[in-house]
């Protein structure tokens, strides 16, 4: 059985939002997607529509057997389940589950894009991902995520959550 690592990145700015991300990963957790690293907690401002309450996001490795479609089909139900309706682009939601990086994987499809698209110009993915991967190389632009959030011109406000 071939085990694949990926990077994922929560996001909420509805109701009890540390509870809907913890709650998220339980339910990756509970269709065998392992959790190995966490980071804290970040709070910071909403990208894109900017007129709404803030963020908390947080990053994770995970291990999982799940081809990138598949992982990408288990995303979208547990957002479902969880009451995300998608209706316009980066509006308010509960819950948001992007795939950042899947191995060294690059896939560029209508559906499906990894790595995420534009990660290396959002401060609030990258943050949280250089406290649990500072070395993970983007097999893309060939530079590590210390190297990307370094030169990262977001001005975005990202700062951990005291909760």
């Amino acid at each position: 059985m071939q085990y694949y690592e990926v990077y994922l990145l929560f996001g909420s700015n509805l109701g009890e939002r540390a509870a809907n991300i913890a709650n998220a990963i339980t339910q990756l957790e509970n269709q065998e997607i392992k959790t190995l690293k966490l980071s804290s907690l970040y709070q910071t401002q909403p990208w894109g529509n900017t007129n709404q309450a803030t963020f908390l996001n947080q990053a994770g490795k995970f291990r999982t057997v799940f081809s990138p479609a598949e992982l990408m089909k288990t995303i979208l139900t547990i957002e479902q389940e969880m009451g995300r309706i998608r209706t316009v682009k980066w509006a308010p939601r509960n819950i948001d589950i992007d795939i950042l990086f899947f191995g060294n994987e690059v896939i560029s499809q209508p559906d499906l894009k990894i790595p995420h698209p534009e990660v290396e110009k959002r401060k609030f993915a990258l943050m949280p991902l250089a406290e649990i991967a500072p070395d993970l190389t983007h097999p893309v632009l060939k530079k590590n995520i210390k190297q990307l959030l370094a030169a990262c011109a977001d001005s975005m406000t990202v700062d951990f959550f005291q909760s």
